[in-house]
């Protein structure tokens, strides 16, 4: 017999009825972020994935992983990562952006996300429309010209400016630290776009990004004291 804690979808199950004597341990609700990225994304998730393991085990628990590839090679190593785990994932969130792959593949990895999700796991498709560093400077101020994502860069070393906090540079590890104060306007700004794009694949949501679903789903846990 397993000594895992039980699943929440079985505690429904007749067999799953606890004793009088014995209180079910419920297992922690785990989440697996899988990104394109080796670094830059890396480090802002790893920044979550610090606070909400530390402060809330027993009710959550992060994975991250850079894997360095992209769209639809990305999906099928997270979903490999996913099967491997003992303890299963309820979510997993493949973190890419669209940068110049082909539209196919960049669409292509909300349609495997759909078609493998399950009751036990739920596969979602956390895109950028061009790249992450949208999301960032949405932490700033809404954007919806569709500019080159090198464009992004001087943009966010203005608004980092501005708040004393130096230049922008790729693969900067303290992100998470700087934008977490402007991270609600970032997820409003964020729906924004959604509501513009709305019926529109990836490669033709330009400028959008998904890293809102996953940081709405994770807030809860990452009050900072």
């Amino acid at each position: 017999m397993s000594l895992k804690p039980p699943k929440k979808s079985d505690l429904n199950k007749s067999w799953m009825k606890p004793k009088p004597d014995r209180k079910l341990k419920l297992q922690p609700e785990y989440h697996l972020i899988v990104s394109e990225g080796t670094t830059t994304e890396p480090a802002y998730f790893e920044a979550i994935c610090d606070i909400i393991n530390c402060q809330y085990r027993e009710k959550i628990r992060v994975e991250v992983f850079g894997e360095g590839d992209n769209t639809i090679n990305l999906f099928w190593k997270a979903k490999k990562k996913a099967a491997d785990n003992a303890n299963g994932y309820r979510h997993v969130w493949i973190v890419y952006d669209t940068d110049e792959f082909p539209s196919e593949h960049v669409d292509q990895v909300v349609n495997l996300c759909n078609e493998n999700s399950t009751e036990e796991t739920d596969y979602h498709a956390v895109w950028s429309n061009q790249c992450v560093e949208l999301w960032y400077l949405l932490h700033f101020s809404f954007m919806q010209s569709d500019i080159h994502r090198k464009e992004y860069w001087p943009k966010l070393t203005e608004q980092l400016g501005k708040i004393g906090c130096g230049a922008y540079v790729k693969n900067r590890k303290d992100m998470y630290q700087l934008l977490w104060p402007y991270l609600d306007f970032a997820i409003a700004n964020a729906k924004k776009l959604d509501k513009r794009n709305q019926g529109k694949m990836p490669s033709k949501s330009a400028p959008e990004t998904k890293v809102y679903e996953l940081m709405e789903k994770l807030r809860p846990y990452l009050q900072q004291v």
